[in-house]
Order: structure tokens, then C-alpha cells, then sequence
């Protein structure tokens, strides 16, 4: 491996590019993630962290190392979509973490209004459930502790919240329709339940069907990078072309921004197939 870094410059800085680029895409651990949601009694929600300059500035000087200006301008763009993808991904995965807990609150709630509990008493065993679940109901729970309306302290944090929203303005629905008109709130509950639990299942179902479109799109859009990444180190030198001249850089940038435009397009089709 030495003796393949040191034998040519444009060599060695492809293959240190396409490390970067690996390690840039590999997933966020989740393993610290879970054990803080077990260790830890409250979790606030926090967007995804951004690319931080550190990161850009590394792939903008490895891009002019390898291909000059045009190559920072390319590397650059690989590294919002790449980081764009994965913020895309964190945030499927707490919407649906977020669903699955306050589908499994709206059951406790259900059952203990079904078992004559009041709904103040049970909103409040929310203290007890996962830690997103209270996140999400722990303010109604005060609210109705100290006599305040519930609906409105649903919408508050349906407002405050980047993360299950259509759900508990639902919540919030079912509970005014209660308070003003006596329906059973239980029933009203069940039915948000029901919508909830149903949107998951249909939801994974989806997920795992496209498991293979998703891993073809990624594939495809890595093959022309790691075409060139080939040919530079079976002595082709493509980095050389698309380097020198007029011509080079422009196919360049035309290349990156297709590859660019069907890579974001892809991931359209792919988020609009799974339902929210």
C-alpha cells in the first residue's frame, strides 16, 4: 500500500480521496444512541449536526489537490449530497422512533381511560414511558395537572417539535372534540392509535421493498467516482484529462451535476414512496 501512495502524486491523492469519501458516508453509530435513550430521563430534540467547515474545507483542498478548481467546486457538491443524505436518514429514523413511542403512550392512556382512570391521571403516567414520548406529551401532562387545556398544550409542542406533528395535532383533535362535546375519549384515542400504529407497520413495509431501488440509486451514483478512481490506478490517468484544458474541467462539472441532479431526484422518489 506504501509503495502504491508514493509512486505517483495524482495516484496517491485519488486513492486519499476516495478514502475520505468512504469514510464521509459511512452511518452515524446508533449503539451510543440507543443506550443514552435508555440511560438518560429526558432528550431533547436537536436538528442533525450540519457538515462542519473542517469537513468541507478537507474535501475543497483534497477537490483542487486532484482536479483544480473545478475538483474543489465537485467535491464540494459530493459532500452536500452525501451529508444531505444522512441528515434525510436521522430524520426518518427519529419521526419514526418518535411515532412508535407515543403510539405506545396513546395505548397505555387508552387502556387506563377504558379502566375508569381520569385523563389528567392518565396523561400523567407519560413520566414513565420512552424518553421522545415524553417529550412529546410530558407538557400536556403539566398542563392538565394544574388544570390547564389540554389541546392547547398539544398544539404548543406540535409547534415546538420537528418531529411527529400530524400525530398530535390529531391528539390535540381528539381531546377538544372530547372536552366540548362528551364524546369517550378513549374511542377517540383508539382511533388515533389505530392511524398511528397502521402508518408505521405500512410504512416498514415500504421501507423494505425499496431496500433494493435504494441500494441500486446509491451504487450508481458512486460507479462513475470509483470509474475514475479504477482508471487512475490502471494508468488510464481520466484525472489527468479532466484536469488539463478547457474541455476537461467543463465534462467535469456537466458529469458532477448530472450525477448530482439524478442522485437528489432518486431520493425524491424514494422519501415520496414512504408515507408520513
Amino acid at each position: 500500500m506504501l509503495s502504491v501512495l508514493t509512486s505517483s502524486p495524482a495516484r496517491s491523492a485519488s486513492i486519499l480521496l476516495l478514502l475520505a469519501l468512504a469514510v464521509l458516508g459511512l452511518p452515524a453509530g446508533t449503539g451510543a444512541a440507543r443506550l443514552r435513550e435508555l440511560t438518560s430521563r429526558r432528550r431533547r430534540f436537536r436538528p442533525a449536526a450540519p457538515a462542519t467547515p473542517a469537513v468541507y474545507g478537507g474535501m475543497l483542498v483534497a477537490g483542487w489537490v486532484v482536479l483544480g478548481p473545478a475538483g474543489a467546486v465537485c467535491a464540494g457538491a459530493g459532500t452536500w449530497v452525501v451529508r444531505r443524505r444522512l441528515r434525510a436518514r436521522r430524520a426518518a429514523e427519529r419521526e419514526t422512533r418518535a411515532a412508535t413511542e407515543l403510539a405506545d403512550s396513546l395505548a397505555r392512556i387508552t387502556d387506563e381511560l377504558r379502566t375508569g382512570a381520569h385523563p389528567a391521571v392518565a396523561l400523567a403516567g407519560v413520566a414513565d414511558d420512552g424518553p421522545l414520548a415524553r417529550e412529546l406529551l410530558g407538557p400536556a401532562g403539566s398542563a392538565a395537572g394544574i388544570g390547564e387545556p389540554v389541546p392547547d398544550a398539544l398544539r404548543r409542542t406540535a409547534s415546538d417539535r420537528p418531529v411527529a406533528t400530524r400525530d398530535l395535532e390529531r391528539v390535540a383533535a381528539a381531546w377538544e372534540l372530547a372536552d366540548r362535546h362528551g364524546a369517550p375519549l378513549a374511542d377517540l384515542l383508539a382511533g388515533v392509535l389505530d392511524d398511528v400504529r397502521w402508518r408505521l407497520a405500512h410504512g416498514a413495509r415500504v421501507r423494505a421493498q425499496l431496500a433494493g431501488p435504494r441500494a441500486t440509486a446509491s451504487v450508481l451514483t458512486a460507479l462513475p467516482l470509483a470509474g475514475i478512481g479504477l482508471g487512475q490506478l490502471m494508468g488510464i490517468a481520466p484525472l489527468t484529462v479532466l484536469r488539463s484544458g478547457a474541455i476537461g474541467p467543463m465534462l467535469l462539472l456537466l458529469g458532477v451535476a448530472l450525477t448530482t441532479a439524478g442522485a437528489l431526484w432518486s431520493d425524491h422518489i424514494l422519501r415520496t414512496a414512504v408515507p408520513s
